[in-house]
């Protein structure tokens, strides 16, 4: 679960491991860098 630390009643997002291993992969590898 990913929320805003500011807002801790607003909306969260829910990633399941796989998804959130697959983000994490990609910024290690620079894939969201400009």
């Amino acid at each position: 679960m990913l929320r805003d630390s500011k807002n801790p009643d607003g909306p969260k997002l829910l990633f399941t491991q796989a998804e959130w291993d697959a983000f994490v992969g990609g910024v290690k590898l620079g894939k969201f860098d400009d």
